[in-house]
């Protein structure tokens, strides 16, 4: 199929490139644009079937006026003393001022002297912020607007004021965020660009993924955004970026495995069109198949319960069949055209590399195998431990920048009142007959509440525009979004709440920690279908493309082993060396999507080399070395690439974002360098002719004799013929 596929492509380049460019043009001007199908509402960010969904869905009726978001003012002297009565006095007429100036999105300014510290030394004044709809940009004006106010209305008062709050967060940090990508975009065109060219020292291989993955991204993006619509489902407001990361790794992968077989093929002297045909013919397969690997591996995302992980899904398939198809078609096509002037100015590509580094440890890996096997085995055992240690951590506040205004605020309401201050947990009471409810039963709750496991203090009910509903801010005195938070939710307090309502009544737990440990549920829920669903699957994938059982299961416990080793190691840096409190709750599905389903491609790449050996006749430790030898700077430079370009991300000035780049890096790398060079190539001929087992996947040709002719080798058919 492949060296039909090889053949057609090659001899039809220029009607192969036209299509491209015309499909191309049609996709992208007549489709719609991919924010068409965007949505940031979470409201299915997870099930109905979460305590924290009914909670908001139960304030969505009952609380229909309540301000979508709220900002604190958080009021102090300059001169550091206590509020004195005529201090609190003036921050009451504070309130009225700025309330008076109608700024747009703003509503209440609410305070008093329920809002005063108990040490004093801060006043609060809420801010209700009404949007348009969610991530609506005329909030983060209100906050500026509201900040240069504050300013004009405090000046010879002795007071000072910070804003703080989520979007006033966002709004602070909204420059790092905005920075750091920049860098990090810089430097993945630098890196890829560069590590490319010190390969092949040519621009043109260089410029090739850039160019090329740039068309496919907007080619990409137009048939998601159409699917999307005529589906009639949304995606998340970061597909756009993690679309921008698949496509950069495994098109990069790609494009890499066909050039080097390409110059390979052209030292062996094939002239420029047999050389692509028989590249696409000996590792079309491998590439179909790794590709096949990560589609399925995004598809099983639709079994996650968290629908921003299922929405993901879908979309990443469609782009990794597009990168696909590019890759076994126009790069080819294009590849054939430019024949040796792909490698221009460079004249290295006409010399046989001596490749000591690789044939060394080739050599090491076919002599030792044994020892390769097990010490590379227990350095991924090793790092794997790591996970025992997991936490996971929801405080992206603490990941930002701490001498911003909003942190300022932040750490004078934290010091001052209860931790859970700023996000309270919200507990819904109402009747489970719809009746009214009672006065005093909602005061008995409420005293009740005040014994809760963790509770530093709660607020008078707040009554909804229901008579059966009334609202109950629990203010924890944990920080809301640690873990001792999360769980004393999960496993205590709501439990006791539950126990502390009212005959003919119920308590319904949420508010931001609440929300959190359903999530951390779900999470958990998901990780444990998505990965024995997702290995089985690339299992499958493996045994037909090596028509074996035994391989597969080796290759699959490999995968997961590495994903532990990755999630280890950095839970050994961030947890251990750096003292954090855990690492970023989204980690392990992010590594799921970068190392699991991506790092399967050098495990492909490498044990399909070693079976094309075997089936040359090598023995199978000869075909352990001669595969590393000659595999093994392909999926070197890949992984490089690869593990490089999410390595920047560690520029990035945020916690999260340096979480993310370390350990997917570490992830490739492991499966690059440690899993796909060392442990595969070894576990492989250590086992030997078993690993192909049931299947002859690395049987030679074998001797026939035709009817009525003499004794001749089967072989495979030339990629050059008609």
């Amino acid at each position: 199929m492949f060296g039909w596929l090889g053949r057609f492509v090659v001899r039809r380049a220029w009607w192969v490139i036209a299509g491209w460019l015309v499909a191309s043009v049609a996709i992208i001007g007549l489709s719609p644009s991919l924010t068409d199908i965007t949505s940031a509402e979470q409201s299915d960010f997870l099930p109905s079937k979460y305590e924290s969904v009914q909670a908001i869905q139960l304030a969505k009726g009952a609380f229909a006026q309540q301000a979508t978001a709220s900002a604190l003012i958080v009021v102090k002297r300059t001169d550091g003393a206590a509020l004195s009565d005529a201090d609190s006095a003036a921050v009451t007429q504070l309130a009225d001022k700025l309330k008076a100036r109608g700024i747009a999105r703003t509503e209440g300014y609410l305070t008093g002297p329920q809002t005063v510290a108990p040490d004093k030394s801060i006043q609060l004044v809420t801010v209700g912020l009404k949007a348009d709809s969610p991530g609506d940009p005329a909030l983060l004006d209100a906050i500026r607007t509201l900040r240069t106010s504050l300013a004009d209305d405090l000046k010879g008062t002795g007071l000072s004021a910070r804003v703080g709050g989520d979007v006033a967060a966002y709004v602070d940090n909204e420059d790092t965020f905005n920075s750091a990508f920049a860098i990090v975009g810089v430097a993945t065109f630098i890196l890829i660009v560069g590590l490319i060219l010190v390969i092949f020292r040519s621009p043109i291989a260089a410029l090739l993924p850039i160019v090329v993955i740039s068309i496919v991204m907007s080619v990409t993006t137009g048939i998601i955004a159409t699917v999307g619509k005529a589906l009639d489902w949304n995606v998340g407001q970061d597909l756009q970026t993690i679309l921008l990361i698949v496509l950069y790794g495994i098109g990069t992968d790609y494009i890499l495995f066909l050039l080097f077989r390409y110059r390979e093929r052209l030292r062996a002297g094939d002239d420029k069109q047999t050389a692509m045909i028989v590249s696409v013919q000996r590792v079309g397969e491998v590439i179909a198949s790794a590709a096949g690997a990560v589609v399925v591996a995004f598809l099983v995302l639709l079994l996650a319960s968290l629908g921003f992980f299922g929405s993901l899904g879908p979309g990443l398939a469609i782009a990794v069949g597009v990168m696909l198809i590019t890759s076994l078609t126009l790069i080819p096509a294009l590849v054939s055209k430019l024949g040796r002037f792909v490698f221009w100015p460079s004249k290295a590509w006409q010399r046989q590399p001596k490749a000591a580094i690789s044939r060394r440890l080739g050599t090491l890996v076919g002599r030792r195998p044994a020892l390769v096997a097990a010490l590379s085995g227990l350095v991924l055992v090793a790092l794997a431990a790591g996970t025992l240690s997991y936490k996971a951590d929801y405080d992206f506040s603490a990941g930002f920048p701490q001498d911003t205004e909003s942190a300022l605020a932040q750490a004078d309401l934290a010091r001052a009142f209860a931790a859970g201050a700023a996000q309270p947990t919200e507990v819904y009471l109402t009747t489970t007959d719809g009746s009214p409810l009672d006065q005093q039963a909602v005061e008995a709750f409420t005293a009740a509440a005040k014994g809760g496991p963790g509770v530093g203090q709660v607020r008078p009910a707040v009554p909804g525009s229901r008579p059966d509903v009334v609202r109950v801010d629990v203010l924890l005195n944990l920080n809301p979004v640690s873990n001792q938070a999360i769980e004393l939710v999960r496993d205590d307090l709501r439990d006791y709440l539950h126990s502390k309502a009212p005959a003919g009544t119920k308590a319904l737990v949420g508010g931001t920690t609440a929300v959190f440990a359903d999530i951390n549920s779900a999470n958990n829920r998901d990780l444990s279908v998505i990965l024995p669903v997702a290995a089985a699957l690339i299992a499958i994938i493996l045994a037909l493309l090596l028509r074996s059982i035994v391989a597969p299961i080796y290759l699959v416990v490999a995968v997961l082993l590495n994903f532990a080793a990755t999630l280890g190691a950095t839970v050994y840096v961030f947890q251990g060396f750096q003292g954090k409190p855990g690492v970023t709750f989204q980690l392990p599905i992010i590594l799921y999507l970068f190392v699991v389903a991506i790092g399967t491609d050098y495990n492909i790449l490498m044990i399909a080399r070693l079976r094309e050996e075997a089936r040359e006749g090598k023995e199978p430790r000869e075909a352990a070395a001669l595969g590393v030898e000659h595999g093994g700077p392909t999926v070197a430079a890949a992984g490089l690439i690869l593990a490089g370009t999410f390595g920047v991300l560690m520029l990035a000035p945020i916690s999260f974002l340096q979480q993310m780049g370390f350990a997917v890096a570490i992830g490739i790398v492991l499966s690059a360098f440690v899993m796909s060079f060392f442990f595969v190539p070894a576990f492989t001929a250590l086992i030997g002719h078993a690993a192909w087992w049931p299947g002859h996947g690395d049987r030679a040709p074998v001797p026939h004799v035709p009817a009525g002719g003499p004794v001749t080798l089967e072989k495979e058919p030339d990629p050059t013929a008609p």
